[in-house]
């Protein structure tokens, strides 16, 4: 069990939230958990018009034979989203992956230089280390974030749920080792 001090730094620096506002992309990092959460806010913030453009990247894990970008844009567009404003990427096995492989994807459709601002969407325990990600390789984009779960507690709370616990301390130990072999760069920056 973490301690007092650790759960305050890990709610404070980890399991952030950012102001929204409407973006020029939707960032959306391929899962095969939550999946249903994940789409369910893709296309909340659609409806709500804070990104008129997505970006769904993740490749093929074992046990399905489609993408988990083939299963997101599927539900997005079930759900509301127009396809062709889903840009794709179909080979990602990592958080790194995602953005690298995205990055040229997103310029060919329609050019990093004009894209000014990007909402980072994923898992709550994985949390900053997408934007932490995306600083690494596009550090011009503002960044927000956006994270779903499916545990049925506040997000503060999550040191009290075994499986919760278990997930937010596997991804807060990743930050400084990452940081150190230039994985991700940090975010917010101060």
């Amino acid at each position: 069990m973490p301690s007092g001090e650790e759960i305050a730094a890990i709610n404070a620096r980890h399991l952030i939230e950012t102001p929204l506002r409407p973006a020029d992309l939707l960032f959306v990092f391929g899962t095969r958990g939550d999946v249903a959460e994940r789409v369910d806010m893709a296309v909340r913030l659609w409806r709500d018009g804070f990104a008129r453009w997505s970006i769904v990247s993740g490749g093929i894990t074992p046990g399905d034979g489609r993408s988990e970008c083939e299963i997101i844009k599927a539900a997005m567009v079930a759900g509301g989203v127009p396809s062709e404003r889903i840009l794709e990427e179909h080979r990602a096995q990592n958080t790194g992956e995602n953005v690298i492989f995205s990055l040229p994807v997103i310029d060919a459709a329609l050019g990093l230089a004009n894209i000014s601002s990007v909402i980072c969407l994923g898992n709550s325990w994985t949390a900053r280390r997408y934007p932490m990600t995306l600083q690494r390789h596009w550090p011009e984009v503002e960044k927000m974030l956006v994270t779903v779960d499916s545990f049925a507690v506040p997000r503060a709370l999550w040191h009290t749920v075994p499986e919760f616990r278990r997930r937010v301390l596997t991804e807060w130990d990743k930050i400084e080792p990452y940081m150190a072999r230039g994985f991700i760069a940090e975010w917010p920056v101060a």
